[in-house]
């Protein structure tokens, strides 16, 4: 039998959680796409790295933070622990793939549709791959034309908030688009779980695997740390929250002071005073007697 099935059984707590924590983690990982943009001789491969496994991290948080407000009427849910590892991995890969694409290969058009595409189908693989971990008494079936959406929905967004990050210019414009990546992520979530219907199939075998409680809190330790640790690496950088480069170093020569504020100013060439004229004498000629 059909059962019903409620994405909101804490209301608006876990869809707001969810998404902020799509927002954080599209925000540290762009933050980390834009460095390298920005500063030439930048470690390109730890920067887009780092990137990667934020974006990763809060995409796989993102989803099972919202699956904690997942019930289904009359069965329990539990989740495989392997299969849960599994869609975490195939997120920070399919999201580093598209980011490396377009951290080396710059905007481009065919580097953004390329890499948005592949950081859209991992969101996607991530999203899917994770309702696949589910075990309960009961059969998950979804409209085909909904979960293209949601497909479509992933892969715009996903290339949008990678061009916006690639602009380089500044704090605010990387906010944007880590709002763009948590409306990507967040709305191709809620519009596959809009194609799901549960066949349940009422008997008394109980479901194998663990609980959302059980499994999900410890095992999002791991994310969060790496979260937290993309975080601080952007609060102590001053380009990774400005997104400008720095004033260029100084030479320094020997015997010459190093900060500017200590250079002796060259003595002013003294000016020289033009000579001053003298009158000149005008002879008058006096009228001779005749």
């Amino acid at each position: 039998m059909q059962s019903t099935v409620d994405g909101f059984s804490y209301g608006l707590v876990t869809p707001v959680v969810a998404f902020l924590m799509a927002c954080l983690g599209g925000a540290l990982g762009l933050r980390c796409v834009t460095r390298p943009l920005v500063v030439t001789g930048s470690w390109r491969p730890g920067w887009l790295a780092l990137g990667s496994g934020a974006i990763g991290s809060g995409i796989w948080t993102m989803h099972f933070i919202a699956m904690m407000g997942f019930t289904i009427e009359s069965t329990p849910i539990h989740y495989d622990r392997l299969m849960t590892f599994a869609s975490l991995a195939v997120a920070v890969l399919m999201v580093g793939i598209g980011i490396f694409i377009v951290g080396y290969r710059g905007a481009t058009g065919t580097a953004l549709f390329t890499g948005g595409t592949i950081t859209g189908l991992g969101i996607a693989s991530m999203h899917y791959l994770g309702m696949a971990s589910m075990s309960l008494d009961g059969r998950l079936e979804y409209d085909t034309l909904t979960v293209a959406a949601s497909v479509a929905i992933a892969m715009a967004a996903a290339t949008a908030a990678l061009w916006a990050a690639a602009q380089a210019r500044g704090f605010l414009w990387s906010v944007g688009a880590s709002a763009v990546m948590g409306l990507a992520v967040t709305g191709m979530h809620y519009t596959g779980m809009a194609a799901l219907e549960v066949h349940v199939h009422g008997t008394a075998d109980p479901a194998t695997g663990e609980s959302a409680a059980a499994l999900l809190a410890p095992m999002m330790l791991g994310p969060l740390a790496l979260l937290v640790l993309a975080g601080i690496v952007v609060l102590f950088d001053p380009l990774m929250v400005t997104g400008r480069p720095g004033p260029a170093p100084v030479e320094h020569k020997p015997g010459v002071p190093a900060h500017p504020r200590h250079h002796p100013s060259p003595p002013r060439p003294a000016r020289l005073r033009p000579r001053a004229r003298r009158p000149v004498e005008r002879r008058t000629r006096t009228p001779q007697k005749r």
